[in-house]
């Protein structure tokens, strides 16, 4: 793969090449190349079972680059840097990369990954004045500050700065433990969470006929607070705050 300090040339006329950034191992895809995540692949994710030998695949098409989910069973969330538009990318599925700046996260078995892109010639600029602050879909001002603390502490590993590439999410357990609650009450809040996200149409989110979440809506609901910016590192001091107070309250 050529090397972050090669110069463009004619690529410019192509559409320019697009810069990836895995935990910082960045690489330069020249326009015209094809890139492909999985196992033993461009990008190469051999130590993990679940993903697929050829997951996502990065070309470039009429001066475009596009995404593709070439697996069978992964789904990947999608985002612009600044997490105003976000997408989720299931198997089979392709979508352009129109944005100067892509956040594309993924959940494979009990590890989350994520990773940037960044073309040289974006095809969309967006103004810096499109900035709502209530994130994607207007989801912040509706979440209560319970609802803001959880999510939180089901992406926290995701949030904290030392985050490189590939992340373990906590366990329902982890996750009960720090907040202090029994591991009932976070299933249902949990729950309640994921159905408050799912009736706003976020995809990955429904029940199965029983009524039962699928696997994968705890690490799906991470993947879009975060690519969404829902949650921040900012939030981190909150969830902090909180558990302080809590184990405060609970030696009184």
């Amino acid at each position: 793969m050529t090397d972050l300090s090669q110069p463009g040339g004619a690529e410019t006329a192509q559409g320019g090449a697009l810069l990836l950034d895995f935990g910082g191992r960045r690489e330069r895809i020249p326009a015209g190349a094809t890139f492909v995540i999985g196992r033993g692949t461009d990008l190469s994710i051999d130590d993990n079972p679940y993903v697929h030998r050829r997951f996502l695949e990065i070309a470039q098409r009429d001066g475009m680059w596009w995404l593709t989910n070439a697996g069978s069973g992964l789904t990947a969330s999608v985002a612009s840097a600044d997490g105003l538009a976000q997408a989720w990318l299931a198997p089979g599925a392709a979508m352009p990369l129109v944005f100067g700046a892509t956040t594309v996260m993924f959940t494979a078995g009990e590890t989350t990954y994520e990773l940037s892109l960044a073309a040289e010639a974006p095809y969309y600029q967006v103004s810096t004045s499109w900035n709502p602050g209530t994130g994607v879909d207007g989801v912040t001002e509706m979440l209560s500050p319970v609802q803001r603390i959880l999510l939180t502490a089901l992406a926290e590993p995701m949030l904290r700065p030392d985050a490189e590439g590939a992340v373990q999410l906590p366990s329902m357990e982890q996750v009960a433990v720090r907040l202090g609650w029994p591991l009932e009450k976070l299933e249902r809040r949990v729950g309640t969470l994921c159905s408050k996200f799912a009736r706003m149409g976020i995809q990955g989110l429904e029940r199965n006929a029983q009524g039962e979440l699928l696997a994968s809506a705890r690490s799906r609901i991470v993947e879009h607070a975060v690519g969404a910016r829902i949650v921040t590192a900012e939030d981190l001091e909150l969830l902090d705050a909180f558990v302080a107070q809590d184990a405060v309250g609970a030696t009184l």
